[in-house]
């Protein structure tokens, strides 16, 4: 039982979820159907399930009340909060597998998870320095790049896109290169630039004595706002219009291109379905319409459509030789 104690936070929060209001009852019942109970007969003890409603709380912030005027049941608060929170939720669905895996052992080998190939070697070491708010000395081998290079990052997030871990960091050398040149030759560069390295990219990795102070002013929202991945632009996000034809619509619906987009009211097309979103149209972008390119078709604006019809001509000169 104690071994399995952190499963049991997970399983109750992910009753709640699937459920929403449970009375102490009801959970019990779903206890012993779980296959977690491994066939005791005892109840989950109510001052238990109480130890557990508050390390939960410890744990993943989430709070599970009570609603003593409708019949004594039991929700999370504010589960909106709680989906929203991609870390927490990829945290909670991760374990939620691995709990269904161990209380039925048929299950094993039989859910099957894509690997992320990058990042596992460095994940503890940046992690680390981010909560003690150590410089990082990295020695990076970017895609292109001739030879590696070695240098210092203040590590600021971890970001996962497309199976790949990504460090965004504040870089101490390009800041104060920035700063000199404002002071000796005038303008306006930025004095603090932040760079985003691939994890994989990373040939060695060890903290400094140096220690920095995470920016209060930056905001990781603002930094990627608009964005369809890692790609950080400068520019203000822009309208774009797609439309989608065959199984395209359902995928999009399923699985939106970005946060932002919605769906469009029909435009008289009963064969095609209209899709808004605002983004930056950077390579990550395209890189997503290109992943579904036989069932998607950009509208708008005709700068977007243009490169789209970029890289259509270049995958044509592939296959036609």
């Amino acid at each position: 039982m104690a071994a399995n104690i952190f499963g049991r936070y997970v399983w109750l929060i992910e009753q709640f979820r699937r459920y929403d209001r449970l009375t102490y009852e009801e959970i019990n019942d779903l206890w012993h159907k779980s296959g977690l109970s491994y066939g005791d007969k005892d109840n989950l003890a109510l001052r238990t399930f109480h130890n557990h409603r508050k390390a939960i709380f410890d744990i993943f912030e989430v709070e599970i009340a009570c609603d003593t005027k409708g019949g004594y049941k039991y929700f999370i608060n504010n589960p909106k909060e709680l989906e929203s929170d991609n870390l927490r939720i990829w945290l909670i669905d991760s374990y939620t597998a691995m709990n269904q895996i161990q209380a039925d052992r048929k299950l094993k080998g039989r859910i099957i998870f894509e690997n992320v190939p990058s990042g596992h070697k460095w994940f503890d070491v940046i992690t680390d320095a981010m909560r003690n708010n150590q410089v990082l000395h990295i020695t990076h081998h970017g895609f292109g790049k001739s030879e590696a290079w070695n240098f210092d990052i203040e590590p600021y997030y971890l970001k996962v896109v497309k199976r790949r871990w990504y460090v965004l960091a504040r870089s101490p050398y390009y800041s104060e290169l920035n700063r000199k040149k404002n002071k000796e030759k005038g303008g306006d560069r930025p004095e603090n630039v932040y760079m985003v390295y691939a994890l994989d990219r990373i040939l060695d990795c060890h903290p400094t004595d140096t220690t920095f102070h995470m920016r209060e002013d930056f905001d990781i929202n603002e930094y990627f706002r608009g964005c369809c991945g890692i790609i950080h632009s400068d520019e203000a996000p822009i309208k774009v219009v797609v439309k989608a034809y065959h199984g395209g619509p359902d995928y999009l619906r399923t699985l939106p291109l970005h946060e932002s987009q919605r769906e469009l009211v029909s435009l008289n097309d009963d064969e095609a379905s209209y899709f808004e979103l605002e983004v930056c149209p950077t390579y990550d972008l395209y890189q997503s319409l290109l992943a579904q390119a036989d069932q998607i078709e950009v509208i708008e604006p005709e700068s977007v459509r243009r490169q789209m019809q970029n890289f259509t001509k270049n995958l044509m000169s592939y296959y036609n030789k």
